[in-house]
């Protein structure tokens, strides 16, 4: 079968992107993720399954069942921004590896037609996925949101003994690895947590940035529109001066660090 044929689940496509990796870029979002992070500001794309949600109001299906052909002529539809931009595109979710036959083949075809690739990933599947996907990927944008396996797990579902491992296989290869650590309150926002996070990130080979990114509730909405619960409901977002503070000690650690993106 054709890489142009191969067919994968996605709930949006979104252009003009500009954080989420170099340049302007579409951003394909897939359905499904092994992770279950409170915080998830995409509850939608956590189930593999198609679904319904409460939008505005009104009943809304969330994914869709596209071939690789099809989302590439929507990407190709923007090709003169990321000529003049450095941008591409960019796959996320969910976890864009949980469909590693349709992500490894959009990537591939980005790659023949000259179009630069970048997913946003915690990489918490086996390392064989992360092996067969990354020789397509210019930049990866990957999590990580703690050192502690059972606080990880505790937020997560899932502990990090895999993410850890697979960030050691990723900083190995030819991809570009910029580490991002969303800052949650009770769960990662202390200056001890982003430092140990600063210090593993340093160990990796060739990697320079690390990116916080502050916590949020701007999918809380979704949660109710899924009839689900949203667990860190009256959690307090971080200031401004707190997040510059942790940037500090990202800096001190020797890493270029920033505040989003």
């Amino acid at each position: 079968m054709s890489n142009l044929d191969v067919k994968g689940r996605i709930f949006d496509i979104q252009k003009f992107s500009i954080h989420d990796g170099p340049g302007i870029r579409t951003i394909v979002f897939l359905k499904g993720c092994i992770l279950r992070c409170q915080w998830c500001c995409n509850p939608e794309s956590q189930r593999f399954d198609i679904e319904n949600m409460i939008v505005a109001g009104k009943n809304k299906i969330i994914g869709q069942d596209v071939t690789v052909r099809e989302v590439l002529e929507k990407i190709k539809q923007d090709r003169a921004y990321y000529k003049r931009s450095g941008g591409g595109i960019a796959l996320s979710g969910g976890e864009c590896m949980c469909q590693p036959e349709f992500a490894k083949a959009l990537l591939h075809e980005c790659n023949e037609i000259g179009i630069s690739t970048a997913i946003e990933t915690t990489a918490a599947v086996d390392s064989d996925i992360v092996k067969y996907i990354i020789p397509e990927v210019d930049t990866i944008l990957m999590d990580i949101k703690h050192t502690n396996s059972e606080k990880h797990k505790k937020f997560t579902g899932r502990d990090n003994k895999i993410i850890l491992e697979n960030a050691k296989i990723i900083a190995e290869s030819d991809s570009d690895l910029i580490i991002r650590v969303p800052v949650i309150p009770t769960f990662n926002h202390t200056k001890e947590e982003i430092r140990d996070i600063a210090r593993f990130a340093k160990t990796l080979k060739g990697v320079t940035r690390l990116h916080l990114l502050p916590y949020h509730r701007m999918g809380q909405d979704k949660y109710t529109g899924l009839d689900r619960n949203y667990i860190l409901d009256g959690v307090e977002t971080l200031s401004s001066d707190y997040m510059d503070m942790l940037l500090e000690v990202v800096l001190n650690e020797g890493l270029r660090g920033q505040i989003g993106g």
